[in-house]
C-alpha cells in the first residue's frame, strides 16, 4: 500500500514540476507585424505580446534588413508588463524581426517574425 501511495505522489510531483516548466518561458501570443504579414510603411509599429511578464530592460528587438544587415530597435516603455514595443522607419522589402524576451522568472526565449513592407 505504501509503495502505491509513494508512486502516486511521485507521479503527481513530476506532473506539477513539468507543468511549471512549461509555463516558465515567455511565449509569444500575438505580434504586430503578424508572422508572414504585410505592413504599409514607412513607419512601422512593433508590438509583441507574451503569455507572461517580460523584463523590458533586458529583452531586445532586432531587425534583419533586406540587405541582411541587423539593426537593433530601441524598446519603448512597456505599455503592459507582458509587451515589448518599438517603432521603425522602413523602406519596401522583406524583413525579419528577431526578439529575445527575458521572463521575470529568469528564462530567456527567442523567436523571429518574418514580414514584408510595401
Amino acid at each position: 500500500m505504501k509503495k502505491n501511495c509513494l508512486g502516486v505522489l511521485l507521479a503527481v510531483t513530476c506532473l506539477v514540476a513539468a507543468s511549471q516548466l512549461a509555463f516558465a518561458h515567455a511565449v509569444l501570443v500575438s505580434s504586430t507585424p503578424k508572422i508572414h504579414g504585410t505592413m504599409h510603411g514607412p513607419t512601422i509599429d512593433v508590438d509583441l505580446k507574451f503569455n507572461s511578464r517580460v523584463d523590458g530592460t533586458r529583452s531586445s528587438l532586432n531587425l534583419v534588413l533586406p540587405s541582411g544587415a541587423v539593426q537593433p530597435l530601441t524598446l519603448e516603455k512597456q505599455a503592459a508588463p507582458n509587451e515589448l514595443g518599438a517603432h521603425a522607419q522602413l523602406t519596401p522589402g522583406k524583413y525579419t524581426l528577431r526578439w529575445t524576451a527575458l521572463a521575470t522568472d529568469g528564462h530567456i526565449t527567442r523567436g523571429e517574425v518574418p514580414f514584408t513592407v510595401e
